[in-house]
Formats: structure tokens, C-alpha cells, sequence
């Protein structure tokens, strides 16, 4: 078995999973109930410091050395893209749209919309100003993607780990009080991806203990 992932079915667990399924890697999954806390487990937490999944280690890394973890998924596509070499550009220009799309999800896209996820599902007090906050920006970041996809299929040219991040923060639209109607463009691109095999494999993946 090469490559470990310590997953849950959220939003940056399902990143990887794309990924694998897209790669056809040989993965196996350890499931991090983190409704359980899991996260918080000694041995979980050596290989993810920040007690977030998810995480892998890599039992074959390509320089033939000992087991790699890595832990924070931008850096997991980023690892297994270049493990692999797939999903993500040589040419140094198409390489560094893709990063900057990726690094975009990974500082922007994913906290908003997962502090939005917060305040309008789970909060046990009901914050107008939060909420409204949240709601905003995560309809201003569906706009800055719907302007990038206005002229293109995928976020930076060719199908890429830029795509794979953002997706799944994208499947909870309805949740986040977003209409996809609002962004054509986006909404063309969100249904090219969830078209794709590899992507409907990963989303249908049960754990025997999840909730």
C-alpha cells in the first residue's frame, strides 16, 4: 500500500481523495472521525500537528527513502501532483497559475466559506452581523471564480490540483446561501466536475464508522 490517507468526508478530505482517484494511486484510508475527536489522538497527531486532517504518509516517496507524512492538503495535492507528475503544469507559467489558485482556496476560500458553514449552520447563537459577514464574502470569492472560468474550462487551462481544491468547497452552495445561478461560469465548470468518474468515485465513498 503506498500512500496512508487520514481522512473524513469534508470538504479537505475529499481534495485528496479526488486526487487519488484521478492518479489511480494505491491508497488506503484510516478513518478520523472528527465528530469523535480523533483528531486529537497522540499518534494522529504525529503526523498532523495542527490536529486537522487530512493527512498521508507515503510509504514508497519517490527518492526511495524512509516514510513521508504530510500534513495540510494544499501541500498534500501539491506533493502528490509532483510525486505522480500529473495535474499540475511543467511549463513555469501554467505552473504558477495553478499555485496561485490553489494557494487562492487554501488562504481564502476554504476558511470563508468554512466560517460561513460555522455561523449559518452550527453556531449555537445566531450572529446577524457574522453571518452576513461570511455570506458576502463567500459570494464575492464565487466571483472572483466565475470571472476566471468566464473564458476557460478550468481554473488555470488544463484540468489541476487548482480545480480539485476548490470543488468541494463549492458542493455546499445551498448551505453557504449561494445560488449558482448567480454564477454561470462557475456553474458550468461546477458541473464539468462533478461529471468526471474519478470525482463521483470519491464522493461515494463510505466509512464503516461514519455518522
Amino acid at each position: 500500500m503506498t500512500i496512508e490517507l487520514y481522512y473524513w468526508p469534508t470538504p479537505n478530505g475529499h481534495k485528496i481523495t479526488i486526487f487519488l482517484e484521478e492518479a489511480g494511486l494505491d491508497y488506503q484510508i484510516f478513518p478520523i472521525n472528527i465528530q469523535a475527536g480523533d483528531q486529537f489522538k497522540p499518534d494522529f497527531l504525529k503526523i498532523a500537528p495542527n490536529n486537522r486532517m487530512p493527512a498521508i504518509i507515503d510509504r514508497a516517496p519517490t527518492d526511495g527513502g524512509t516514510p513521508i507524512s504530510i500534513f495540510e492538503s494544499g501541500a498534500i495535492l501539491q506533493y502528490l501532483a509532483e510525486k505522480t507528475g500529473k495535474f499540475i503544469p511543467t511549463d513555469l507559467r501554467q505552473r504558477k497559475a495553478v499555485m496561485e489558485w490553489l494557494f487562492w482556496q487554501v488562504g481564502g476560500l476554504g476558511p470563508m466559506a468554512g466560517q460561513n458553514h460555522h455561523f449559518v449552520q452550527y453556531a449555537p447563537e445566531k450572529i446577524p452581523y457574522a453571518i452576513e459577514r461570511y455570506v458576502k464574502e463567500t459570494a464575492r470569492l464565487y466571483g472572483v471564480l466565475d470571472r476566471q472560468l468566464a473564458d476557460k474550462d478550468y481554473l488555470a487551462g488544463e484540468y489541476s490540483i487548482a480545480d480539485m481544491a476548490c470543488y468541494p468547497w463549492i458542493t455546499g452552495y445551498a448551505k453557504q446561501q449561494q445560488n449558482l445561478a448567480d454564477f454561470p461560469h462557475l456553474h458550468r465548470w461546477f458541473d464539468r466536475i462533478g461529471d468526471r468518474e474519478a470525482v463521483k468515485r470519491a464522493y461515494a465513498i463510505e466509512l464503516p464508522t461514519q455518522h
